[in-house]
């Protein structure tokens, strides 16, 4: 009997585990986890809420003066998330780590530090989606903004809450978000659809029993990818302990579990927050409006199944049952499409929803929606289908037209290694770029594995990337939202998808593509956020793999910029 029709022919769903063994501190996953308000309450209120009369997120950031003040301590730790004993890294003991929580326009305060011993080595925290408008050195990538954070050292962010909607933070240390250093935030703003009820984040996560870093060892310079070992809702599932040696594995460790009301309606904040994994989502019976794609709210649409590349984010919403499904349970679902999608040995998670009186322990016996996953591919729903609720046309004239071009094969070592333009990044953790190019050093010759593309003054930036690899990757931009104007294999005509108002984001898959065929995306977005912006895979063992390159932005503006001292101390605490 596979693990799956183990679990849906139990007879109970009780857990054979303590939440605090198999997760910690967190409470994400059980029916004690709370629900999200509309906004948190701080006086005086404008017109009622924090963000008075504004709506959309893209211009016109509120300044609450409010700060949001979070401690996060990074240690390792051992936990058993799915019945299998591991060692990990964990945020304040949970797993996963704490949920951010702010009113747009607030002012988002953590201080991070690193407690990680036994292997010493570095950390960071980068704030997935935000603009970092007027503070790039928070943006939490070493070798970028920052010399990694040393081991027994802290670093304190400071940053404005300049979008609104669903998103995550986590380590942009190598891979080591893979360990558990990553958790949800969510920036409360303007209600463009209502709902009732705010269920909170559905983090969706591939989970790999063995530790990040012998992963990387193990992969980097070949032509593989580790297989995950699990699938994860809010960081609970079961697993096969036939599997794993059972001296270190306890069968049944539990799943996470939600509670509906009949009649109303959920906001459910569905989160991409794995390491290599796209996801697709579904819960039995039940429908979903999609109301916002990343921080971009759009006009919804109706589907039953979401898709989510790494890094990506959807929030839906989900009508109640009527009061006479009031003792039902269904379940949730989270699937890994297995072979050229993604890489998992068990590629099934579940999670029960139970509505108004139905026993918190019972096994749903409700019925799996069906798809078809080849149709779909290794991408993300239809440019057609994510319309931008608050309409914004590219601008009429392109300044610079800019080709990237994603390949795989040998290095100068033989090693195999992504490439994009013919360059595979190396970080260099210990001289930040952003710190150079405020010391008026913006040109990198030596060391062409920074692979640094300087856009001048040129004020908008339109990208045509294409894959020649037959693997896909979420291509994620900081610093920015992006148009996504075009998305196919072949080579671009031309056509935009909705030109006056295209999908914005800041994730996109480009699909996996060919040598004789390659498959592309092509994004637009505006130079007005001096720095240098990060532009990579999602995919952890890919970025780790060299695929990735940084944008330079207004090079003549960053040495305007006042950078905190704390930023060059990173550095010298790193070095010592």
């Amino acid at each position: 009997m596979t693990l799956i029709s183990s679990i849906l022919n139990a007879t109970t769903l009780a857990a054979g585990l303590s939440q605090h063994v198999t997760n910690g501190n967190s409470v994400l996953g059980t029916l004690d986890a709370p629900r999200l308000p509309k906004f948190l309450t701080n006086n005086p209120l404008p017109h009622g809420y924090p963000w008075a009369h504004r709506t959309s997120p893209k211009n016109d950031v509120p300044n609450t003066g409010v700060f949001r003040h979070y401690n996060f301590d990074i240690t390792e730790g051992w936990m058993m998330a799915d019945g299998v004993n591991k060692t990990g890294l964990y945020i304040n003991g949970q797993f996963p780590g704490p949920t951010i929580e702010a009113n747009w326009g607030d002012t988002i305060q953590v201080t991070v530090t690193n407690h990680i011993k036994d292997s010493a080595e570095g950390t960071s925290m980068h704030w997935h989606g935000l603009l970092q408008r007027e503070t790039p050195w928070f943006d939490g990538v070493p070798s970028i903004s920052q010399c990694p954070i040393a081991p027994e050292k802290s670093y304190t962010y400071i940053f404005t809450a300049d979008q609104y909607g669903t998103s995550w933070y986590h380590s942009h240390y190598s891979a080591q978000y893979a360990d558990g250093t990553f958790g949800a935030m969510i920036i409360y703003g303007p209600e463009h659809v209502p709902y009732d009820i705010d269920v909170g984040p559905v983090l969706l996560t591939d989970y790999f029993h063995t530790r990040y870093y012998p992963l990387v060892q193990r992969y980097t310079g070949s032509q593989d990818v580790p297989n995950s070992d699990n699938n994860m809702i809010n960081g609970k599932m079961n697993y096969d302990c036939s599997l794993a040696d059972n001296t270190k594995c306890v069968p049944n460790a539990g799943l996470s579990k939600f509670k509906f009301e009949s009649g109303k309606i959920h906001r459910l904040r569905l989160i991409n927050a794995g390491a290599e994994a796209l996801q697709k989502f579904t819960i039995d019976e039940h429908e979903m409006t999609v109301i916002a794609t990343d921080f971009t709210p759009i006009k919804p649409y109706k589907t039953k199944v979401v898709t989510l590349g790494v890094g990506q984010r959807a929030d839906v919403l989900v009508e109640g049952k009527d009061c006479s499904d009031s003792q039902k349970a269904y379940w949730m679902r989270s699937d890994i499409p297995a072979g050229t999608c993604s890489h998992s040995n068990q590629s099934h998670a579940l999670a029960a929803i139970y509505y108004d009186d139905a026993d918190t322990d019972s096994v749903p016996q409700s019925t799996k929606v069906h798809y078809n996953i080849s149709s779909h591919g290794c991408i993300e729903d239809s440019l057609e289908l994510t319309e931008p609720f608050f309409p914004e046309a590219p601008p009429a004239e392109i300044t610079t037209f800019q080709d990237i071009n994603i390949t795989f094969g040998a290095n100068a070592t033989g090693a195999m290694v992504w490439f994009a333009n013919n360059i595979s990044f190396t970080a260099n953790y210990n001289h930040p770029m952003l710190l150079l190019a405020k010391q008026g050093n913006t040109s990198y010759p030596y060391d062409p594995q920074w692979n640094v593309l300087d856009f001048g003054k040129n004020e908008t930036i339109r990208l045509y990337v294409r894959n020649f690899a037959p693997l896909a990757h979420p291509m994620h931009l900081h610093g920015h939202n992006f148009w996504v104007l075009a998305q196919g294999k072949g080579d671009w005509d031309g056509t935009i998808t909705r030109p006056t108002n295209p999908q914005m984001r800041d994730v996109q898959i480009v699909e996996r593509g060919f040598p004789y065929e390659p498959a592309y995306i092509v994004i637009e977005y505006k130079a007005d956020n001096p720095g240098i912006w990060p532009f990579h895979c999602h995919v952890a063992w890919h970025v780790s793999d060299g695929l990735y390159i940084n944008l330079m932005e207004n090079p003549g503006l960053i040495q305007n910029r006042s950078i905190p001292y704390t930023s060059a101390q990173t550095c010298r605490e790193w070095w010592a």
